[in-house]
């Protein structure tokens, strides 16, 4: 039996366990705070979205009552873009006004299953908008960093292209609202056959065709109902980037595309791996039927290349297609500008090309703006966009590439003058390849001047050693220029002597150097209006590319070459500049073309030039270089010179002939040339050694050249007379009065030197004898005296000899100061540039 105690000790126990239990539980306490704070939360994240539901509703009900009204006749009508010229003139509509409707009744399975796989797998399922594939595309937009999925289904893809803006900035929350509003209408109004038949009539296929019904006649010759499932692949992934699957044009990328859709079929059961095996194998080109282009006119062709650049830009810079978004366009275009580039490279007239299948592609920018005026893709062209040479041509600039690559780079980094020596010699790569020069000759010094403008591959490839790789490939990043070698943005030796440009990038760099070292992005497009309204201004912004004391000595030297390093790109009173640039054939390649060294050959030849103006880069050559016969003729390397002196001069035939302005960053210093280090002319430097050349201002020469030395006084007098008895001829002068030594010379020949003051030589045949007189000390030299003595032994009467001056006394000899004649070059050839093995 267990006993508590007394009354009163089991009192105080009682009360004690009261007490206790009363005490609060502190842990009880803070789980029961946890699941009220909790319950908070729920209720207000509940709240907070059923507000936002309500709200988002409300706005949502709110933007679609302000949708615009979609007619049929939008959904069926195509809307077109203007192009207008830089004066505001319309020079291009581009709609489907040509194109064959389509109905419902006539879109092939194939088609329609080929279109649904690529672009929108549950449309027959959806009610116009798709959730899953909005937040399916909103996943992986965010996973990537940037837009690379929509979520808009064919539905909405279609309102937009009937009503609204496809550019980017018209993306708006009211615009997405609205249209997915329209969206579900149209759902509740027609059939899905009918909502994919007014959408692929509203495609744009590339080369002017719009709706599948006409890219099927156009493209296979066939009515849309008998097309294969290769061709029906083809016509569903076109749309996307028309400009950049043209089967015409790109047929590898095109194939990519097909192929990519008959993949997405095959994974969604579409069609059988024995059906994809099958059409995945059939080239491009043997789909294809000759582009039917009865609609295009010439006015169509000349503006071709130009369009097709517009294209790209507006779809780069604002998300539009200007085939389908119906848009205006105001351009740079000079139109006069155009069409005198069109004649120029396809009448034959001006500019005589040796076949119809030799191609060119010119680029005119405005200097100070970098605006595109004029370009031309190619010639002899009959489909509407074809291949655009002037922005995807990737062939080597031969040495129209030495002023950005080296020349440019020595002035900017090394402070180089334009009279810097350099040695023409024997020289290889540094992996041990060698290099020649064009004529396979060296010429020992030379001023940089006289390297650039001669065209020297060795000395170009000792300046990009001298500057670096590194600097080099820097200072044409500053263009916009990424030379692409081993699939890596670097450069290589073998750049010092040319890379891949196209013939806007080459205009524009060269704009660079015309604009005193200012860049501006090379560009088509001044303003657009889309059809929503929203206008968007272009405007060039400059940047610093180069120092102008790089820019101008690069002008002052290119300024030498045409008319005399490139004969028909002379422009006579004109102040302008200019490079020439060709590329050679490997040993291999030759022998392909069954040719071998001693033939000229070249598969390129540019010409890039400038005025204070525009800037000018003309190519010409073969599209398939290797083929027999497609190889550029000496002759035919000028091509380029003749589109370039026919295209400056129209473009500057009304304009001041203003020449380019020496910054205060450069002073110009006579010096005497090849001196080390360069120095000032002295004295007695000769004429052909003098030579005026730009320094960066505090680096010019101040120590005047001493090589030639002192002025020496000719002899005082100087006799020579015929001695009959002895048959020879007695030469006598005065004596030195100073040091240094006599040099005597019959006809030419050094007969005598010393310090004697007579010499006596044999003189027995006929004829004249010049007789020349000089006294040398070192590297010093008098003027030469001259003496002239004719023999004759005809007539016995007559005097035996005859000499100018053996009558007269000793201080009244004739003499004259003999000037040498400057050589003179008739030697116009252009340089062409040696391509190291490999």
């Amino acid at each position: 039996m267990v006993t508590t105690g007394s009354r009163v000790e089991r009192k105080k126990y009682e009360k004690s366990k009261q007490r206790s239990n009363n005490r609060p539980n502190k842990n009880k306490n803070k789980k029961s705070n946890w699941r009220k704070w909790l319950k908070r939360l729920v209720i207000l994240f509940i709240t907070l979205f059923f507000l936002a539901l309500i709200a988002g509703g409300s706005l949502f009900a709110y933007y679609a009552m302000n949708a615009p009204e979609i007619k049929e006749s939008d959904l069926i009508g195509q809307v077109s873009s203007k192009i207008y010229d830089r004066e505001g003139e319309l020079v291009k509509e581009l709609g489907g006004q040509n194109r064959d409707l389509m109905t419902a009744e006539e879109i092939p399975e194939v088609l329609k299953n080929a279109v649904i796989a690529i672009e929108d797998a549950r449309f027959y399922t959806h009610k116009g908008v798709d959730p899953i594939r909005i937040v399916g595309s909103a996943l992986a937009n965010l996973q990537a960093g940037e837009i690379t999925q929509g979520g808009s289904t064919i539905t909405q893809q279609l309102v937009k292209l009937s009503v609204f803006s496809t550019d980017f900035q018209d993306q708006t929350l009211e615009r997405k609202a609205q249209e997915a509003w329209l969206a579900l209408g149209l759902e509740q109004e027609f059939s899905k056959d009918e909502i994919l038949t007014m959408y692929l009539n509203k495609m744009f296929y590339s080369n002017n065709t719009y709706g599948a019904k006409t890219a099927a006649r156009n493209f296979f010759g066939k009515n849309i109902q008998d097309i294969s499932l290769a061709e029906a692949a083809l016509l569903a992934g076109i749309p996307q980037a028309p400009s950049d699957y043209d089967p015409y044009t790109f047929p590898e990328d095109a194939k990519d595309r097909r192929d990519l859709v008959l993949s997405v079929m095959l994974d969604r059961n579409l069609i059988g791996q024995a059906e994809y095996d099958e059409t995945i194998n059939t080239s491009i080109e043997s789909m294809l039927v000759p582009i039917n282009n009865n609609s295009l006119t010439e006015d169509d062709l000349v503006i071709d290349a130009y369009i097709d650049i517009v294209s790209q830009e507006v779809q780069e810079k604002m998300n539009l297609n200007i085939f389908t978004d119906g848009v205006e366009v105001y351009t740079n275009l000079d139109m006069d500008a155009q069409v005198k580039l069109f004649e120029t490279v396809n009448s034959n007239t001006t500019v005589i090309f040796p076949d119809d299948e030799l191609q060119t592609a010119v680029s005119i920018i405005d200097v100070e703006t970098g605006q595109l005026v004029a370009v031309i893709g190619g010639r002899k062209q009959e489909v509407a966009f074809g291949l655009n040479r002037a922005n995807t041509l990737q062939r080597s600039i031969g040495s129209t590439m030495k002023p950005l690559a080296d020349y440019g780079p020595a002035f900017e980094y090394l402070n180089y003058s334009t009279g810097t020596t350099i040695v023409d010699e024997p020289y290889s790569f540094s992996d041990g390849s060698t290099l020649n020069n064009y004529d396979f000759l060296y010429e020992g010094d030379m001023t940089l001047r006289e390297a650039l403008s001669s065209s020297r591959n060795i000395p170009a490839l000792k300046l990009l050693q001298e500057v670096g790789l590194d600097n080099a490939y820097a200072f044409l990043q500053k263009m916009d220029i990424n030379i692409i070698n081993d699939n890596y943005k670097d450069l290589v030796e073998s750049n010092a002597i040319g890379g891949e440009m196209t013939p806007v990038q080459l205009s524009a760099a060269y704009a660079t150097i015309a604009n005193y070292g200012e860049y501006n992005t090379p560009y088509t497009v001044s303003r657009v209006i889309t059809a929503a309204g929203t206008v968007q201004e272009f405007t060039p912004t400059p940047r610093e590319a180069m120092k102008d004391s790089t820019a101008y000595m690069l002008v002052d030297i290119l300024k030498d070459v045409p008319g005399t390093f490139a004969s028909a790109a002379q422009i006579e009173g004109l102040y302008h500049a200019g490079k020439t640039g060709t590329t050679n054939y490997t040993e291999s390649e030759l022998a392909q073309l069954g040719l071998d060294s001693s033939t000229y050959a070249a598969p390129d030849g540019w010409y890039a030039g400038i005025s204070p103006k525009y800037s000018i880069a003309t190519w010409v050559g073969y599209d398939n270089r290797n083929e027999a016969g497609n190889y550029l003729t000496l002759d035919e390397t000028r091509i380029p010179q003749q589109i370039y002196a026919e295209m400056m001069a129209y473009m500057m035939k009304d304009l001041p002939n203003n020449d380019w302005t020496m910054p205060d960053s450069l002073v110009e210093v006579e010096i005497e040339k090849y001196s080390e280090p360069l120095q000032l002319p002295g004295p007695y430097t000769p004429a052909e050694i003098r030579s005026k050349e730009l320094f960066i201002k505090g680096t010019e020469p101040t120590q005047q050249s001493l090589y030639y030395g002192r002025y020496i006084n000719p002899p005082s007098w100087f006799d020579a007379n015929y001695n009959e008895e002895t048959k020879s001829i007695v030469a006598e002068w005065g004596a030195l009065t100073d040091s240094g030594t006599f040099e005597l010379s019959l006809n030419g020949t050094v007969v005598y030197t010393g310090t004697g003051t007579t010499f006596s030589m044999p003189a027995e045949a006929d004829g004249e004898y010049i007789l020349r007189l000089r006294i040398i000390d070192g590297n010093s030299s008098s003027d030469t005296l001259v003496v002239t003595l004719t023999l004759t032994t005809t007539s016995e009467e007559s005097d035996s000899s005859d000499s100018e001056s053996s009558d007269l006394p000793p201080d009244e000899t004739d003499s004259s100061t003999e000037v040498p004649n400057e050589s003179q070059s008739s030697d116009d050839t252009p340089p062409v540039e040696s391509t190291p093995p490999g």
